[in-house]
């Protein structure tokens, strides 16, 4: 029987009215403990030496809880929908097809979205999409959210209205008619149909005005020699699934090569079935992802580049062109000729030399073959800059022959080499109006800084290529006072129809038989392209002209990273924290050499004391500019004799502080070709890089990726290409994946997910990272964290080159090693890249391992293991010992050192109100002290479960994602339930090409791999 009776400690207590019972009764300790002292005394604190044990005692369990309460979640309330719309039911995605066109980047997507908050970017799969979502396309939805963005217009840097502006510019436009005053408006490729017609009703209405095409990355050449030849501004279409065998000089159509998308085609192609792959031969000087990815690599400076693309073409058509020899490369620049001749209409040759001549020629050699993959007929009209335009611009911008400039889209002030010519000769124009954005660089110099919707909040119609035709809706209200360039036009061309019922009407034509409401649903209509006829081509006369090219000094190669492109996002947190993919630094761009450029000159690399990556600084000349103090990376592969340096980087001017880092590359960008002739030197002081890998090589780890020739896998046995770990077992060499120390479960019932990655068709685009970033509400922790290797990427993507030539070399090498200082000498020497390495990339992430050793040793069960095979992570259990991170052989574990959101040191997207709406509500936004990692989207895998749940229906065969899986343009990552035999992540598991990575450790992941097949012959 309980007790009733009622203690008292003091007879104080029985005084009901005391303020000293209150204060015993909520206080444990009546007087504070006086640590503030000592621990809030930075510099007493690091010279005591009080120990460990010490210290516990000194503070006592209270000040130790309370530690441990300031890292609990914050608690957020709710408001509900006073009147719900009908549209939205809280907690559920609703996804919206749309289009994004920023003038660089093009592509069908799907945006989700969350109670009306756009969150997170997804390939658009209906057949006949132009989809395939680089890592740029998927952090475009945080620019939506960009606390920087220009709010509101502004007249001479004041605040104005709109109506304001449509006054001022509509009268300008008259007084320029009325004078003969020329006006020009100056836009990027907007591919635009509707655009382009209520320009071309401005041009109309006011007889002076002229519409010039500016792309800041520049394919004139390109389109020059298509336009010649097939009568259209637009550039040839590839489909890489169609060819046996690919020659690429200059051209990386892995990255943003004539604006990408040629990804899915080309891992369709890699993957070998019935004996049979592709073969990729790249010629180049720097080393791209499409070098990367190539079976055989060939570096060299453009001078000898254009050389072989001569070489090829005399091969190939039977020409006679007189050619000099390519020091030790002419051989093998010769036997892929042959190969590519050989392949007929299987074969196909690209080119990215920045040279009118080069595709003429490039042309020619796929008439030639009579390619399959070959296809001008659909061709591509997201590029339309013309070079010579701009330049004339520049020059009457200089003689005043300017009334009126308005602008869209460009920001030349910026991208331009000559851009102080530009910004001075803006001055004497009479009206100047910039649609943008943000107040950068060439806004912020204008009369009027309009502001345009980000295309997430705007309506629009896109023709990717001839045959496909795509509209833009918007996803969420505009955030912000802005109009779109197309309701400016309508209202100076006195239009008053709204431009939603313009493009609706305009549209129809274009509908193919689809209603206007389908085609909105879809994204896009995708049609047939009527063929194109070719027209003369002079092609021996531009092999003539390439086969006389020489090089002096150095030849740089400007180049755009697939994380930055061509800097539009530079203010975007996630896109500056993106590794490159293959020098794996962030925050950062730089000057490529080579090993003996670099010893030549006297540039250096080295890691310092806490892990960092330091590196020399140089100055490059090209004509009279000098950019100087550029970041110097010394690259494996780099062709000698040349360099290269990434657009997109050096800006200031409307980008939060931490954003503004790198140099501007485009100040060596001369007459916007990507070519130059440079002088390049030493200069003084040194620069700190942020690099996520410091690791260069594989040492000859075979285990981690396996590797064969198409040769091997086609005439030996799986046993023999793709070994299967032994550990000893009594005595007895016994196969690792027989040998169990644990207690095995019954996981055939109920779903049990697994993801597979194909080596074979991972690239390394890195667009599954920022995916991941999406999804997972993953913070941004800046340069400096990132410096001390505490990135918090769950997803990286690891990128090994070969010590020798070839990781199989690499073998070789280790297996003939003996003795421990042997060993050690061998090891040391294998750590170096070789001057022209193999590259292999491999994304990892948790492995979601059955026998996980982070579980056993996590001492409040926060890490467990889930019945449907992931290892799940309670973030409220976590006290962050770390027990978990120091267990995991594959290192993928990623500790809160800080607490990033809603902190003001980390300055980026979860600091403000406005960057937080991106954040998924469906994942929790970790706090300081807690450990995360990838958690296979275990709400993707229950919102699929709940959906067909709710729909009465049994899950689809395939309909089991995961934001990397889903991101993964290639295919080779494939998400889904092995316990369902029709998966086809079931069937990969039976492959024969499949793996565990580090097998032999016993913790049966998961996660599986494929081995990489190279077709080296």
């Amino acid at each position: 029987m309980a007790s009733n009776k009622k203690y008292w400690k003091s007879v104080e207590e029985l005084n009901e009215n005391s303020s000293i019972v209150e204060t015993l009764r909520n206080n444990e300790f009546v007087e504070p403990i006086p640590v503030d002292e000592f621990l809030g005394d930075k510099d007493s604190l690091s010279a005591s030496s009080t120990t460990r044990r010490d210290f516990l005692k000194y503070v006592g369990f209270s000040t130790a809880a309370a530690s441990l309460a300031a890292c609990e979640g914050p608690v957020v309330k709710s408001i509900p929908y006073v009147i719900q719309p009908e549209e939205i039911i809280p907690g559920v995605a609703d996804f919206y097809a749309t289009t994004m066109a920023d003038g660089f980047d093009f592509a069908n997507i799907l945006i989700k979205t969350r109670e009306g908050r756009p969150i997170k970017v997804e390939n658009n799969n209906l057949e006949g999409s132009r989809t395939g979502a680089n890592a740029r396309v998927h952090a475009s939805v945080l620019s939506l959210y960009d606390s920087t963005r220009l709010k509101n217009p502004k007249i001479a840097g004041k605040d104005a209205k709109w109506a304001d502006v449509n006054t001022k510019v509509k009268a300008s436009l008259v007084d320029a008619s009325a004078s003969g005053g020329n006006v020009v408006v100056l836009t990027n490729t907007m591919a635009s149909p509707s655009t382009d017609a209520l320009v071309a009703s401005l041009v109309a209405k006011y007889p002076t005005t002229k519409h010039i095409v500016y792309d800041a990355i520049s394919e004139s050449n390109a389109l020059d020699a298509f336009q010649s030849v097939y009568g259209t501004r637009a550039l040839a279409n590839y489909d890489f699934s169609k060819a046996n065998t690919i020659v690429s000089v200059g051209a990386d159509f892995l990255g943003d090569w004539q604006g990408g998308g040629f990804d899915a085609g080309y891992a369709q192609g890699r993957i070998p079935k019935n004996g049979m792959m592709s073969k990729h031969i790249q010629i180049e000087a720097n080393m791209s992802l499409a070098g990367a990815n190539a079976d055989v690599r060939i570096p060299l400076n453009v001078a000898a580049q254009k050389q072989a693309l001569v070489k090829i073409y005399n091969i190939v058509t039977g020409a006679s062109i007189g050619t000099s020899k390519i020091d030790k490369y002419d051989e093998a620049v010769v036997k892929a000729a042959n190969q590519l001749k050989a392949a007929g209409s299987k074969g196909v040759f690209v080119t990215g030399l920045d040279d009118v001549n080069a595709h003429l020629v490039a042309i020619a050699i796929n008439q030639a073959l009579q390619s399959a993959a070959f296809n001008p007929s659909d061709a591509i009209l997201t590029r339309k800059g013309d070079a010579k335009a701009v330049t004339q611009l520049v020059a009457d911008l200089k003689a005043g022959k300017v009334h009126t400039l308005i602008m869209n889209g460009v920001n030349p002030a910026y991208t331009l080499a000559n851009s102080k010519e530009f910004t001075d000769a803006l001055k004497s124009v009479k009206l100047s109006v910039a649609f943008s954005l943000k107040e950068d660089e060439t806004a912020s110099l204008t009369t009027i800084a309009a502001p345009v919707p980000h295309y997430l909040e705007s309506w629009g119609d896109v023709a990717m290529t001839r045959s496909n035709y795509s509209i833009m809706q918007p996803t969420i209200r505009p955030l912000f006072d802005t109009k779109q360039f197309q309701e400016a036009l309508l209202s100076w061309t006195d239009n008053t129809a709204p431009y939603f019922d313009y493009l609706k009407g305009f549209a129809a034509t274009s509908l193919a038989g689809k209603s206007w409401n389908q085609a909105v649903h879809d994204g896009f209509v995708a049609g047939s392209a009527s063929a194109l006829t070719a027209g003369a081509l002079n092609a021996n006369e531009a092999a003539s002209t390439l086969a006389q090219a020489k090089s002096a000094n150095f030849d740089l190669v400007l180049y755009t990273k697939v994380g930055m492109g061509d800097g539009q996002q530079a203010n975007n947190p996630w896109l500056q924290e993106f590794p490159d993919p293959i020098t794996r630094v962030s925050w950062d761009n730089y000057v490529t050499v080579s090993k003996a450029d670099a010893e030549a000159i006297g540039l250096k690399n080295w890691n310092v004391a806490n892990g960092g990556l330091d590196g020399s600084k140089a100055n490059i000349k090209v004509g009279n500019v000098t950019l100087e103090s550029v970041p110097v990376i010394i690259q494996p592969g780099q062709a000698k004799g040349t360099v290269g340096l990434a657009f997109g980087y050096g800006r200031k001017t409307g980008l939060k502080e931490e954003m503004q880092v790198g140099v501007n590359a485009y100040a060596l960008y001369a007459n916007l070709n990507s070519n130059q002739s440079a002088t390049i030197t030493l200069a003084s002081g040194d620069h700190e890089f942020a690099c996520v890998q410091l690791q260069n090589t594989l040492m000859g780890r075979g285990d981690i990726i396996k590797e064969t020739t198409l040769e091997i896998f086609n005439t030996k046995d799986a046993k023999d290409w793709n070994i299967m770990p032994m550990v000893s077992l009594d005595h007895k060499p016994t196969a690792a994946k027989d040998v169990d120390l644990w207690d095995s479960f019954d996981r055939s019932i109920g779903h049990h997910f697994n993801l597979s990655i194909d080596l074979n068709a991972c690239t390394g685009c890195g667009a599954c990272v920022i995916a991941c970033h999406a999804e997972n509400n993953v913070p941004v922790v800046g340069k400096s964290e990132i410096r001390r290797s505490r990135d918090m990427h769950w997803l990286r993507i690891d990128r090994y080159y070969s010590s020798q030539d070839t990781f199989a070399g690499d073998i070789v090498v280790k297996d003939a090693a003996s003795g421990l200082f042997e060993n050690v000498s061998t090891f040391k020497d294998m750590e170096h890249a070789a001057e022209n390495p193999q590259i292999a990339f491999q994304p990892v992430m948790c492995q979601h391992c059955n026998h996980a050793p982070c579980e056993t040793v996590c001492p409040v069960a926060a890490t467990s293991h889930g019945r449907e095979g992931q290892n799940h992570m309670a973030y409220n259990r976590c006290v962050g010992t770390r027990y978990c991170a120091n267990n995991c052989p594959y290192k993928v574990r990623r500790f809160n050192w800080f607490l990033y959101n809603k902190n003001s040191e980390f300055d980026y997207f979860m600091n403000d109100d406005l960057g937080r709406m991106v954040i998924n509500p469906d994942v929790n936004v970790r706090s300081r002290g807690v450990m995360e990692k990838c958690s296979m989207c275990i709400q993707m895998t229950q919102a699929v479960k709940l959906t067909a749940k709710r729909e009465g229906r049994v899950v689809g065969k395939d309909e089991f994602q995961t934001a990397c899986s889903a991101a993964c343009s290639t295919g080779a990552m494939k998400f889904g339930d092995i316990n369902d035999s029709e998966s086809d992540v079931a069937k990969l598991l039976e492959d024969e090409r499949m793996y565990h990575l580090l097998e032999h450790i016993g913790t049966k992941p998961n996660v599986m791999y494929h081995v990489k097949v190279r077709n080296d012959k």
